[in-house]
C-alpha cells in the first residue's frame, strides 16, 4: 500500500510537470501565431500607405548628419553634386523632380479654376505599386522624382536622390542634394533673348492713376495698389494678346518716382542698367541681419546685380559701415534706401520687390528672389540653369514642406498668429467660392497648392510678370500671406493658358542653395541667453562649411 501511494506521488508530480511543459509549448506557438498575423497585418498596412502627407519629412534625417564637406562633388568633372550638410542648430521658422506632361483632359468648371482629371499615368515614383484612393483624405502628390527627362549626354542624366539614412535622433526639414552643372556649363544653356514661349498674352502694360485719392475703400486693397474693383480683378484674369492690369506703382511717372516705395535717381540708374540676372533681398524694420552671399564665381560677381532693398530704420542700424556710406554696397549688396513705404507691415511691404521685380528691374531678364531671412549658398547661375533653363521653364519655387493644402495652410497660419482669424477666413471663403477646392490626387500634375515663397526664381516673360502682378493684386486686397493666394492665381491663369506651368520642386531642393538662420529678434534673445553681449552676429556652422566649398 505504501509503494502503491509512492508510485501514485511520483506519477502525479511528473503529470504536473508535464502538463507545464505542454502549457508553456502551446504558449510558444500561441505567441508566434500572433507574431506572425501581426507582421502580414503590418506590412499589408505599408503596402497599402497613401500618399504621405509631410513628404519631404522623407528627406529630413538624412541630411543632417554632420560629413565632411570637402568630399561632396560627384566623380566627373561636369558636375557639381552638392549635398550640404545642415547644422542641428540650424533654425526653420515655417519650418530634380520628374515633371510629367499636363493633362489632355482638362477643362475650365466656369468660375475661372482648372479642373484636371485623375492622370491616367502616374509620375514616377520609388514605389511603383498601386496606391489605394481615398476621395475623403487630401493628400500630398508623390514626390520621389527623377530629374526631368534630359539628353543621354547631360551630365546630370540619371541623377535620382539617392536613399536617406535613417536617423531618428535627427528630426526636421533637411537639405538634399541636387545636381547642378559649373558655372561656365550653365551660363552657356542660358537661352537667347526671346526664344522662351510667350502663349497667348503678348504684350502686358501697367496701369497708372495719379490722381488716385486714398479713399477707403472695402476690399480693394491700397492706393498703392490702386484700389482694383472685384471687376477689375476679374478682367486682369481674361488673358488675351495685349493686357493692361494694376501692378502696383499707380501714382507718379515711373516705379519709385512719387509712387510709394521711392527710390533715389541714382539707385534707379543702376538698377535700369541690369540687363541680365538679378538676385535681389529686402530687409524692413530693421527685422533682419543681412546675409551675404557666398560660394558666388567671378563671372556671376561681374555679371549679376545684387541688390538689397533696406528702409530708413534699416539704414540708420548699418550706417556705421564705411562701405555704406562711400559706395552703397556692404559686401555684394548695393544697399538701395526705400523711402515713403505704401504699409505699415513691413512684412507686406517686403512683397513689393518679391512679387513685382520685374517693374523694378525693368530691363532684366532673369531674377532670383531671396527672402532676408536666408544666406544663398550656391551660384546664381547654377540655380538657374538647375532650375528654369535645364526644364524650360519660366518660373520655379519650392513647394511647402509639409502642406499642400490652401485650407490648411489657412488653418495653420491661424494656429500661429500670422494674421487676424477673420481676415484669414473671408479671404479663403471668398477663393472657396471661386471653385478653389482642397488638394487632392485628382490635381495632378499640379504637385501642390501650397508655396514655400521665400526664394522665387524667374524669367520675365509677359506671362510671368502678369503673374507677378496678380498676385501681388491678391497680397493687396486680403492678407499679406502670400501662401494663401499662391494656388488661385495660378489655377485662374492656368485655365486660360493651359500650357504655361510653374515648377515647384522639392523644398529639400530648396535649402540645398539657401541656409535660413534666425530674424534678427530672435537670434539677440538667443544670444543675450548665451551670454554673449558684444552684439556680433554669429554664423552657423553649416554657413561656414559651405562657404569653404567652393
Amino acid at each position: 500500500m505504501r509503494r502503491q501511494n509512492k508510485n501514485w506521488m511520483a506519477l502525479r508530480t511528473f503529470a504536473s510537470k508535464d502538463a507545464g511543459m505542454w502549457a508553456a509549448l502551446m504558449l510558444g506557438l500561441l505567441s508566434l501565431l500572433m507574431i506572425v498575423n501581426n507582421f502580414h497585418i503590418i506590412s499589408f498596412h505599408f503596402r497599402q500607405l497613401p500618399f504621405p502627407q509631410d513628404t519631404d519629412s522623407l528627406f529630413t534625417n538624412p541630411w543632417g548628419v554632420d560629413q565632411d564637406t570637402d568630399n561632396q562633388q560627384s566623380e566627373g568633372q561636369n558636375v557639381d553634386f552638392v549635398n550640404p550638410q545642415q547644422d542641428e542648430s540650424q533654425p526653420f521658422d515655417d519650418v530634380d523632380e520628374f515633371r510629367p506632361p499636363l493633362l489632355e483632359d482638362k477643362h475650365d468648371d466656369g468660375k475661372g479654376i482648372l479642373k484636371f482629371t485623375p492622370p491616367v499615368v502616374e509620375p514616377r515614383r520609388n514605389n511603383n505599386e498601386k496606391l489605394p484612393e481615398d476621395k475623403n483624405r487630401t493628400r500630398a502628390a508623390p514626390v520621389l522624382f527623377t530629374d526631368p527627362s534630359l539628353p543621354p549626354d547631360h551630365p546630370c542624366q540619371g541623377f535620382t536622390l539617392p536613399p536617406p539614412p535613417s536617423d531618428p535622433k535627427k528630426v526636421g526639414p533637411r537639405p538634399c542634394p541636387v545636381c547642378y552643372l559649373p558655372v561656365e556649363q550653365a551660363i552657356k544653356t542660358m537661352p537667347p533673348p526671346g526664344s522662351s514661349p510667350t502663349p497667348v498674352l503678348k504684350h502686358l502694360s501697367y496701369i497708372r492713376e495719379p490722381e488716385i485719392a486714398d479713399v477707403l475703400s472695402s476690399g480693394s486693397g491700397s492706393e498703392f495698389g490702386g484700389h482694383p474693383t472685384l471687376e477689375d480683378r476679374a478682367q486682369s484674369y481674361a488673358i488675351q494678346e495685349n493686357m493692361a492690369v494694376h501692378c502696383g506703382f499707380v501714382k507718379g511717372s515711373d516705379p519709385g518716382v512719387g509712387t510709394g516705395y521711392d527710390i533715389s535717381e541714382e539707385d534707379r540708374a543702376e538698377m535700369h542698367k541690369c540687363g541680365g540676372v538679378v538676385v535681389a533681398s529686402a530687409v524692413f524694420g530693421n527685422y533682419d541681419l543681412i546675409q551675404q552671399p557666398a560660394n558666388i564665381s567671378e563671372q556671376a560677381k561681374a555679371t549679376v546685380c545684387f541688390v538689397m532693398f533696406i528702409d530708413e530704420e534699416t539704414e540708420q542700424a548699418v550706417l556705421n559701415n564705411a562701405d555704406l556710406r562711400s559706395s552703397r554696397k556692404i559686401g555684394l549688396w548695393r544697399m538701395v534706401v526705400v523711402k515713403n513705404l505704401p504699409y505699415s507691415d513691413p512684412r507686406r511691404t517686403g512683397k513689393i520687390p518679391k512679387l513685382l521685380m520685374h517693374r523694378l528691374f525693368p530691363n532684366a531678364r532673369f531674377s532670383l528672389w531671396v527672402d532676408g531671412k536666408l544666406q544663398l549658398v550656391v551660384d546664381p547661375y547654377k540655380i538657374l540653369e538647375r532650375f528654369l533653363w535645364r526644364s524650360n521653364d519660366t518660373i520655379a519655387i519650392s513647394k511647402h514642406y509639409k502642406r499642400f493644402d490652401v485650407f490648411q495652410e489657412a488653418e495653420a497660419n491661424k494656429a500661429a498668429g500670422k494674421y487676424d482669424n477673420a481676415t484669414i477666413d473671408a479671404q479663403v471663403e471668398f477663393y472657396r467660392n471661386e471653385g478653389m477646392t482642397p488638394y487632392s490626387r485628382a490635381k495632378l500634375p499640379l504637385v501642390s497648392d501650397v508655396p514655400e515663397g521665400c526664394v522665387i526664381i524667374r524669367e520675365h516673360t509677359p506671362l510671368s510678370n502678369l503673374f507677378g502682378c496678380l498676385w501681388f493684386n491678391e497680397v493687396d486686397r486680403f492678407t499679406s500671406r502670400d501662401q494663401i493666394s499662391f494656388g488661385i492665381v495660378r489655377d485662374k491663369i492656368m485655365a486660360q493658358v493651359p500650357s504655361w506651368w510653374i515648377n515647384m520642386f522639392l523644398d529639400c531642393e530648396r535649402r540645398n542653395f539657401v541656409v535660413q538662420g534666425y530674424h534678427k529678434d530672435v537670434l539677440e534673445q538667443k544670444m543675450a541667453q548665451a551670454g554673449v553681449h558684444n552684439g556680433t552676429t554669429t554664423v552657423h556652422r553649416r554657413s561656414r562649411r559651405l562657404r569653404n566649398r567652393s
